[in-house]
């Protein structure tokens, strides 16, 4: 599975303002119902309620808020590298300036979980990291998301 798959040059936000995680996940949520024709509101409350599961602050800068809606029919994924980093509750209590926002269907099981595996690999990776942190443009960090990653075997 490519990130390609999931995520398309509009889904792509550089220089999100955002002050606390709530309100990134706010943004990211009015972005996806944007793309989705979901409403916000169903987005957003479906986010919370994951984050109260535990956050998905993944450590080295990195968040990957997901979760699951029953309307949606596809996988979608938006990213976005935050203006200024935040706290996230991350599992290493480093702040997050890059975010993954990944919402699949009610009934996508494994899909869902290869992509959580795909999307976490491909923002470990210190170069593409750094190269999403230092990208001009959204169109830059598009092309940097969706490259093959060098060692990577069909996920």
């Amino acid at each position: 599975m490519d990130l390609s798959d999931l995520i398309k040059r509009d889904a792509v936000v550089v220089g999100l303002k955002a002050n606390s995680k709530k309100q990134a996940i706010q943004e990211l949520a009015a972005k996806a119902a944007e793309l989705t024709g979901l409403t916000e509101r169903e987005v957003f409350d479906t986010l919370l309620q994951r984050e109260r599961l535990g956050s998905t602050g993944v450590g080295h800068g990195v968040a990957i808020p997901h979760g699951k809606l029953i309307k949606l029919t596809r996988l979608v994924g938006v990213f976005a590298r935050m203006d200024k980093p935040i706290d996230f509750d991350s599992l290493d209590d480093q702040p997050v300036d890059l975010i993954f926002l990944l919402l699949a269907p009610e009934g996508a099981g494994a899909d869902h979980l290869k992509a959580l595996a795909r999307i976490a690999r491909q923002l470990r990776d210190p170069k593409i990291a750094a190269g999403l942190r230092s990208a001009e443009d959204a169109e830059a960090a598009f092309a940097l998301l969706t490259q093959p990653l060098a060692s990577s075997n069909a996920a």
